[in-house]
């Protein structure tokens, strides 16, 4: 279910719309003035990469060697499950 957002021609109200079924003719007016007068707008994206803690948002490398050579482990950060 896409969420579409338009601004208004009349008032410049930006306004977002739930579209459920694709085939539903529902009339779109602005809740700000009524107008129907109105383009679509290309909504911006929002996303944060790291931990809620506030932790660092670079990637951490980490070397050990044991008896069959070195490996390197890189945390890349994001999301933890």
């Amino acid at each position: 279910m896409p969420i579409y957002e338009f601004k208004c021609l009349k008032c410049q109200n930006l306004f977002e719309l739930l579209v459920i079924h694709q085939d539903d003719k529902e009339e779109i007016k602005c809740p700000k003035c009524g107008a129907q007068d109105f383009e679509r707008v290309i909504s911006t994206t929002s996303y944060a990469m790291g931990d809620a803690g506030g932790g660092t948002d670079q990637p951490s490398v980490c070397s050990r060697v044991c008896s069959t050579g070195s490996c390197t482990t890189i945390d890349l950060p994001g999301h933890r499950r």
